[in-house]
């Protein structure tokens, strides 16, 4: 499988079908979109790129929210448990989607309130809308 990356202007990209994450929901205000491919650029590790293979023209920088100083105790639903089809709570993995909050280069903010849950094992992810966010900073000194 090839994809084109509009956002880096990348064409014929190859996708092992094995690295494909599924998302049976898609996410909030994308649900056409099940299936990522979740890449980084070269020498820039700690962001990542969630690109959507059914609309190339979507995708979303993602980070792990520790790197935010965030922590996240999230309780799953039996659905979100089959959906994700988690069996052991390891598998799990939690990042953020990030975003310039304005156009022309703004700070920085995260969707800290719909984090996207990964099954690291059977490559399924779900985007859990959060009714209450009471997420944990870190300080750390320096």
């Amino acid at each position: 499988m090839k994809i084109d990356i509009e956002k880096f202007g990348l064409r014929d990209v190859p996708v092992d079908p094995d690295t494909v994450f599924t998302f049976p929901e898609g996410l909030a205000g994308f649900a056409h979109c099940r299936r990522f491919k979740i890449f980084h650029e070269e020498g820039k590790p700690t962001v990542f790129w969630l690109q959507s293979l059914d609309e190339t023209t979507v995708t979303f920088p993602i980070v792990a929210p520790e790197l935010l100083d965030l922590e996240y105790e999230i309780e799953l639903s039996d659905a979100d448990g089959a959906l994700l089809d988690l069996t052991r709570p390891e598998d799990a993995a939690v990042v953020i989607i990030v975003y310039r909050d304005a156009p022309e280069g703004g700070t920085i903010a995260a969707n800290t309130r719909s984090p996207i849950i990964l099954n690291l094992k059977n490559r399924r992810g779900i985007q859990k809308v959060l009714q209450e966010v009471h997420p944990t900073l870190l300080y750390r000194a320096r």
